[in-house]
């Protein structure tokens, strides 16, 4: 009898165990529930709105006649002068901050407050941001660090047309370094200017002098990425990926396509001049003799000014001329053709931030050349001075 007490006994006090920890397992899945989601409307369906969070993550949020929804205008961080809108407001493609119900029932998602950033505002913020990166900013390879003195040191340009930046921080500038494998600078993170080195890449905005070698940087976003010059041994357009056999290692290197990459081609004269003038063998261009490249990808006043990329006295400037070569999508790379290109830091996989193609001519120049498209990967959009709008 006593035996069968303490089975029983000992029965109960293993199922309170087990009931114990499924209330503790209940317990902590609740505390990891997300107490609120930042992402981008993806599509809206009566009361309920799809939201693609930064991570990536589709989820669906039942919106509440009592739920609070916001409009705030980008940047805005007080809410005390938001503006108060309705759900029929919304639409795809705004940003937004949603605060969740955590007394919702399990798996189900229900809005308490919306602070919403509509897709035209934030477009139309796009737009000055860039202009103002454009204007006021400058960008290059980082030659030199002081931290002590908040003083970095730039070279910007290639051939001819370098020239060397110091920027001057202070406490109130922004410093920000992307994130080792992203080109996103929704994923840069705060970072020390200890944390900038010699051979990065960085883009700086703010007050510059006349000739804009000096700058008291307000905002700078700095970035280790990798060089590849090299063939293209297989494409797969479906996969929007492609590998390249790196001339400098003879390694291969899986490299991703996204939406965020600039891809252009030169067109085979525009190549030869470019690549002269980095080995320092062309002189003043003359765009009516047999030299100067085609008209396609120049624009007519660049063509009959006498001058390519503003440069005065004629001088072409390759990083413009690289602007104005003609855009291109993965599908019109070709095995077997050589390629340059700059991406996010990585030994056999990599993401591209650059890619140019029509380079053979460059590869006579490789150093002169990396330089040209590190420094233009900055300068072109392609970089922080595109990202930082977003």
């Amino acid at each position: 009898m006593k035996s069968k007490m303490k089975i029983s006994f000992a029965s109960l006090i293993a199922h309170l165990v087990v009931i114990q920890a499924a209330l503790a397992g209940v317990a902590l899945v609740q505390a990891q529930a997300p107490a609120r989601l930042l992402g981008t409307i993806n599509a809206i369906s009566g009361t309920t709105l799809t939201v693609k969070t930064d991570q990536g993550q589709l989820v669906q949020v039942e919106v509440p006649t009592a739920a609070a929804i916001k409009r705030i205008a980008p940047g805005q961080k007080d809410l005390s002068t938001a503006e108060t809108i309705q759900f029929s407001d919304l639409a795809m493609g705004d940003r937004v901050l949603v605060k969740l119900n955590p007394n919702a029932p399990s798996g189900f998602s229900q809005a308490l407050q919306i602070i919403a950033i509509k897709q035209s505002d934030l477009a139309e913020k796009q737009k000055k941001d860039r202009e103002d990166w454009q204007q006021r900013g400058v960008g290059g390879l980082v030659k030199s660090v002081d931290a002590a003195a908040s003083v970095i040191v730039l070279t910007s340009g290639a051939g001819a047309t370098t020239k060397t930046i110091t920027v001057h921080t202070s406490k109130a500038t922004i410093l920000k370094r992307y994130a080792p494998a992203s080109v996103r600078f929704d994923d840069a993170q705060t970072a020390p200017i200890d944390a900038i080195h010699v051979g990065d890449q960085l883009r700086a905005r703010g007050a510059k002098n006349a000739d804009g070698t000096e700058i008291a940087a307000e905002d700078v976003v700095s970035g280790s990425f990798r060089n590849v010059s090299g063939i293209i041994a297989t494409l797969d357009t479906a996969g929007s990926t492609l590998v390249v056999k790196d001339l400098a290692t003879k390694k291969p290197v899986t490299v991703h396509i996204t939406a965020d990459a600039q891809m252009r081609r030169l067109p085979e004269r525009m190549a030869q001049m470019v690549a002269m003038r980095l080995k320092g063998t062309a002189g003043t261009a003359n765009p009516s003799s047999g030299n100067a490249p085609p008209a396609n990808g120049l624009s007519a006043g660049a063509q009959h000014g006498g001058s390519w990329g503003g440069q005065s006295g004629g001088e072409p400037d390759p990083q413009q001329m690289l602007n104005r070569a003609p855009a291109i999508q993965l599908g019109d790379l070709q095995k077997g053709e050589a390629v340059m290109l700059v991406a996010t830091d990585g030994t056999t996989d990599v993401t591209a931030i650059t890619l140019l193609a029509g380079v053979e001519p460059l590869l006579q120049a490789p150093a002169a050349s990396q330089s040209l498209l590190s420094n233009w990967s900055m300068n072109s959009g392609a970089g922080a001075a595109e990202a930082a709008a977003q």
